[in-house]
């Protein structure tokens, strides 16, 4: 869907100065008594690649959706370029927009689909024509031009539908989950073909995901969600290495809790003293869990081990071990030609490779 609609020239598929820089400052949106948005702030660099990722009522898409124009705010701005945009009509917003289901024109061809913001822009005919053939080109269907969308895959009406946001050339490119509607193949090409048409393009481009692969494969930040705020924003890596909460750790890759006790300078974790991650003033005073990445869970045979293998997971080059120990489950990663040490019931010893772990107050029941 096109968003903007004054006259414009096209000019060739060559990268811009820049991208829009983005700023969602406070954002505060009701339906009802459900808070959408609870003073949700976040700031977009030009060119960035920023995914908004979290369960599903966390917020995400109603960011995108006052982010494109479609919702008001009820309290906050929204500022593009610099300029307060929080009453500017959607289509007066210079934003492209793809949608999870196409939202393709069913009577018109792919070109024509693509060329239809063009036309509401008063292009010229063999301007449109010229402009869509380039943008087929540059998703791969220029030999799909003439067909229709029910001739079209859905990966490839997908790729028409990321090509007619394209055309308008908008310096903010909105993305709501449009993968999910794909098998996990075409979702995979899709993916890697996205990311490298907006690096290609240098557009500013907030992408909306319920899915961690897809927000830390492609994105330059991630932001983790929850209860209409922002939990974390950081870079994938750092998202997954340095969480700063249990949410997005847990949230964020695969994590286990075991029972803690503080340490002077930590905490003990099976039978050592661990550093705790982060402001240690934070940490609340009762109870603890801490928070263990499979990675840097070490497992050794021991016949009078404390754990025991319960289930075994093999994922290609790791096999994925869960322990039961201490009245908890804890996951391991060790590679699979050493798999063949470990069978359901071998008894085990536990040791954390980690420097530092992350401490959270103890989740209640355990």
């Amino acid at each position: 869907m096109m968003l903007e609609t004054h006259q414009t020239t096209p000019s060739p598929l060559a990268p811009p100065s820049s991208g829009a820089p983005v700023v969602l400052d406070g954002l505060v949106r009701h339906f009802g008594s459900t808070k959408a948005l609870d003073g949700f702030s976040l700031d977009i660099a030009p060119g960035e690649f920023v995914a908004l990722l979290g369960p599903s009522g966390c917020g995400k898409t109603t960011a995108l959706r006052v982010l494109a124009g479609f919702e008001h705010v009820d309290a906050g701005r929204v500022i593009v370029d610099g300029a307060e945009v929080s009453s500017v009509a959607a289509q007066r917003r210079d934003m492209g927009m793809v949608f999870q289901s196409y939202s393709l024109f069913p009577n018109m061809s792919a070109r024509d689909n693509v060329a239809f913001g063009l036309q509401l822009r008063h292009q010229r005919a063999s301007q449109r024509r010229a402009r869509a053939g380039e943008l087929l080109e540059l998703v791969g269907l220029s030999v799909h031009a003439g067909k229709y969308p029910h001739q079209l895959s859905g990966g490839q009406q997908q790729r028409v539908a990321l090509a007619r946001a394209l055309a308008i050339e908008p310096r903010v490119l909105l993305l709501d989950e449009p993968l999910s509607a794909l098998d996990a193949k075409v979702r995979a090409e899709l993916r890697d073909q996205i990311r490298s048409l907006q690096q290609r393009l240098a557009i500013t481009t907030v992408f909306v995901t319920h899915d961690q692969e897809e927000a830390l494969s492609m994105a330059d930040r991630v932001c983790v969600m929850s209860h209409g705020r922002a939990e974390q924003v950081a870079t994938p890596s750092a998202l997954y290495a340095q969480p700063s909460t249990a949410f997005v750790a847990e949230f964020v890759g695969v994590s286990s809790r075991v029972q803690v006790t503080r340490a002077r300078d930590g905490v003990e974790l099976f039978g050592r003293t661990v550093r705790i991650r982060g402001d240690v003033a934070s940490i609340p005073g009762g109870a603890l869990d801490a928070l263990l990445r499979p990675e840097d869970v070490e497992v050794r045979n021991a016949p009078d081990g404390p754990g025991f293998v319960t289930h075994i997971s093999f994922l290609g080059a790791t096999t994925r071990l869960e322990i039961g120990i201490g009245g908890a489950t804890v996951k391991a990663d060790v590679r699979s030609s050493d798999a063949d040490a470990f069978e359901l019931g071998t008894r085990v010893v536990v040791s954390v490779s980690a420097r530092d772990v992350l401490v959270t107050e103890r989740r209640p029941g355990r």
